[in-house]
């Protein structure tokens, strides 16, 4: 039985969205439910990282 990849699982309007520039945007759900945070600087990162702003969380797109 061949195992589903990470990305068929994602649900759009949940766990991404579309940019206007066409980017798929990861939610803070998603990012709550991978557990982790990437350091990429993602827009809707909850998790304290050097990329957000002041180390805290990342609100500023809302």
């Amino acid at each position: 039985m061949k195992e589903q990849s990470n990305e068929k699982l994602l649900i759009e309007g949940e766990d991404f969205y579309y940019t206007p520039e066409g980017y798929k945007c990861f939610t803070e759900k998603h990012h709550l439910k991978r557990g982790y945070c990437c350091k990429s600087g993602c827009r809707h990162c909850p998790y304290e990282s050097p990329l957000t702003p002041k180390g805290g969380k990342r609100r500023d797109y809302e």
